[in-house]
């Protein structure tokens, strides 16, 4: 072997060598890594072994059925059930197990038939279409036979499928629980609460406003096998929603639906053919807090029935009939629609006191300031003069007069003196053309119906002063007004004053909310003692008589203010009337406001008279007062002592003042039908009969272009009559 021959030996056995060692060390590696896996392996099963068994185990879910949760209830301020949960139960077969389990060659042990008969007999399926379903769906595990059984409807079938004979042959059959939502008050403050659909999801309301609150989470009950390849069940329970307390008197609630069902009965096709009136709207409410005590229209509806227009009695069959889809939808929005909320429309004189409380709070008028009402004011020169509600005038009066009796000459006069800027700013002190921010979905903010400092000129702020003009929400005059007779304090409006757990823990408080204070303690007494005086004042010399007498309840010390407002287009000479007031006068506890849109009425001036809406407002406060520990503090007026007697409501006057003793004023030293404007020192001279009776008798506010649009966004006529009072 030649030299070169033998050294490409030994390099070739050295590379022999050299990779055997390579090898060898790999191969311990290799071994020394399996053992390390073997002993953590070990470990982890030693410690981890059950958890990791059970995770692989429950990957071999066979069968899963979801737990629902209970959406929590809905309480009424004193525990009373609004609204709840009721468990059902829905019918569910298992095709796949009921095959599994038949046997075509011996009747004896097959369990098909035994099983589908016995759900025909007990549910009333048609046979056919069970079998259809059977065989269709041979291979599902879950069909949804029946929904929303009631435990009464289940218990026969429940029994049959315990008993060791006969139920041993029911297979692929159970009950899946469910709840059903339920209104025990069916109608009761509906607006309010309002409803679901499905998958719990509130429907206006607190049940929408609330829903995230109400709902919980749902839980689910896995069956695997385990490791003796026995089938198990893990459940992960559900949890429950948290129940809602409201604000909402039960007690006060049904008081106001009564009466406003009685006024509804009463009024229908009274005067003329037709319905009582087009809208009606209350609220009650706490001043010193904003809690609503009660709010309710004239439409309701069934809470448990909410879809069924002609069931709610708000169509006719015929009438839902000739309606396509659209339009049932629209008429279902409307039926649902919360007045109270929801709708604009111009207020009228039950804000005349807030345009008082603005003066006053400002210093340009004082509780001596008097004021000469001739029938109206004439603001812009060559235009009809805007006239007040008494054409002939009421004379010389003193503010508080002016409320009492309310004269919108006098609020011409006071808005003038507050001037543009001071009345932009306390529409906005007010709320006025602002939510309130009640926590109930739907809430308008009338934003493009008040005025602002391109719009409003001298016409509109003389009409406004008395509450024509602009739109605002019955929400809106409530809490304005609230507080003003509350010592100043404007607290946003809410439904709900509680938060509790599934187990009745309280989760939260919702307390009052305080978003300004509007008018001093000072200013606010006054109002008080002015409004207690428009129920309850005397005729002064001149004849004038408080508006607001037909409200009164017998012995208690009550304030109020009547409202009347003409509507657009002012042609149509169409009004809503209204009230508003309080008990007791020291320490107001309870706000009443009733409106009544185009009351039926004989005539345009019959349905001028906010006696329809202070009807209304008598009949709740003499049943609400008892009930809510106000008491009777006052003498028994002798013009209302038969009423008390009777025990029961005295037949109202027609119109919204009494007719007083007339005492003629003797004015010293002036002609004959002539006073001096105590703020201008100029000698006014009041009309003649001859003049009032040349005047056009249908034409208060005659000549007047407003910019504001109505509601519905048509355009506005230039303006007519306003009737407030």
């Amino acid at each position: 072997m030649s030299n070169e021959g033998r050294k490409r030996a030994r390099r070739k056995a050295l590379l022999t060598n050299r990779m055997k060692r390579k090898l060898a060390l790999l191969f311990t590696i290799i071994v020394l890594a399996l053992i390390g896996v073997n002993v953590r392996l070990a470990y982890i099963n030693k410690t981890n072994g059950d958890k990791y068994t059970k995770r692989v185990l429950a990957q071999q879910d066979t069968n899963s059925t979801l737990l629902p949760y209970r959406r929590g209830d809905i309480l009424d301020r004193n525990g009373t059930i609004l609204a709840t949960s009721e468990k059902v139960y829905n019918l569910i077969l298992d095709p796949k197990v009921l095959s599994q389990n038949a046997d075509e060659e011996d009747p004896d042990k097959d369990c098909v038939e035994p099983t589908l008969q016995a759900l025909v007999q007990y549910f009333g399926l048609d046979e056919a279409e069970l079998r259809a379903t059977y065989n269709d769906r041979i291979d599902s595990s879950y069909v949804v036979l029946l929904r929303q059984l009631t435990k009464d409807e289940i218990s026969e079938f429940e029994a049959l499928m315990e008993d060791d004979e006969a139920g041993a042959r029911i297979k692929g059959v159970w009950f899946e629980d469910s709840y059903l939502r339920r209104y025990p008050y069916d109608s009761l403050a509906c607006h309010v609460i309002c409803y679901t659909v499905t998958g719990n999801q509130g429907q206006t309301g607190i049940e929408q406003e609330y829903s995230d609150v109400l709902n919980g989470t749902n839980g689910r009950s896995y069956k695997y096998l385990n490791e003796d390849l026995e089938q198990s069940t893990m459940v992960r329970q559900p949890t429950d929603g948290n129940t809602v307390v409201s604000t909402i008197d039960a007690t006060l609630q049904e008081i106001v639906e009564k009466y406003i069902d009685k006024f509804i009965e009463d009024y229908t096709n009274k005067n003329t053919e037709g319905p009582a009136a087009k809208n009606i709207g209350v609220i009650m409410m706490n001043p010193q807090n904003g809690e609503i005590l009660a709010m309710a229209s004239d439409v309701d509806y069934d809470l448990n029935n909410p879809h069924d227009l002609v069931e709610n009695g708000y169509l006719t069959q015929e009438e839902a009939d000739a309606m396509s889809e659209e339009e049932l939808l629209d008429a279902r929005n409307q039926m649902w629609r919360n007045f109270c909320i929801s709708d604009g429309y111009e207020p009228g004189s039950t804000v005349k006191p807030l345009t008082v409380a603005a003066a006053l709070e400002l210093g340009v008028v004082s509780d001596s300031s008097t004021f000469v009402c001739d029938g109206g004011q004439t603001v812009v020169e060559g235009q009809p003069r805007i006239k007040c509600a008494k054409r002939a005038g009421h004379g010389l009066i003193t503010l508080e007069g002016a409320l009492m009796f309310s004269c919108n000459d006098a609020l011409m006069q006071t808005g003038a003196m507050l001037g543009y800027g001071n009345y932009l700013k306390y529409q906005e002190i007010f709320n006025f053309g602002l939510k309130t921010n009640i926590d109930l979905p739907g809430e308008a903010n009338n934003a493009t119906t008040v005025f602002n400092e391109d719009t409003l000129g001298v016409t509109e702020l003389a009409t406004s002063s008395f509450g024509q003009g602009y739109n605002t929400t019955m929400i809106q005059v409530a809490s304005a007004f609230s507080s003003v007779i509350n010592g100043g304090y404007y607290y946003q409006p809410h439904v709900v004053k509680k938060i509790l757990d599934a187990d009745g823990g309280t989760v939260e408080n919702i307390g009052a909310t305080l978003v300004r204070q509007t008018v001093s303690e000072k200013t606010s007494s006054l109002i008080r003692q002015y409004l207690y005086h428009t129920m309850y004042g005397e005729a002064d010399s001149n004849g004038n008589n408080a508006t607001g007498r037909n409200a009164r309840v017998a012995g208690y010390a009550m304030g109020g203010k009547t409202g009347t407002a003409q509507k657009i287009p002012r042609s149509d000479r169409k009004y809503l009337v209204s009230f508003i007031g309080f008990a007791p006068v020291d320490n107001p506890q309870v706000v009443c406001y009733v409106v009544v849109d185009e009351p039926n009425a004989a005539d345009a001036t019959a349905q001028a008279s906010s006696s329809f809406a202070q009807e209304i407002f008598k009949n709740i406060m003499t049943e609400a007062m008892p009930y809510l520990n106000i008491y009777a503090t006052e003498e028994i007026p002798a013009d209302m002592q038969d009423e008390v007697d009777a025990q029961k409501a005295a037949e109202e006057e027609s119109g919204s003042t009494e007719e007083g003793t007339e005492e003629e004023t003797a004015e010293e030293e002036l002609p004959e039908g002539t006073l001096i404007d105590p703020n201008t020192g100029e000698t006014v001279t009041m009309p003649t009969e001859e003049e009032l009776e040349s005047e056009d008798a249908g034409d208060m506010m005659g000549g007047i272009d407003s910019p504001i649009l109505p509601a519905d966004g048509s355009e506005a006529d230039t303006g007519e009559e306003d009737a407030s009072q």
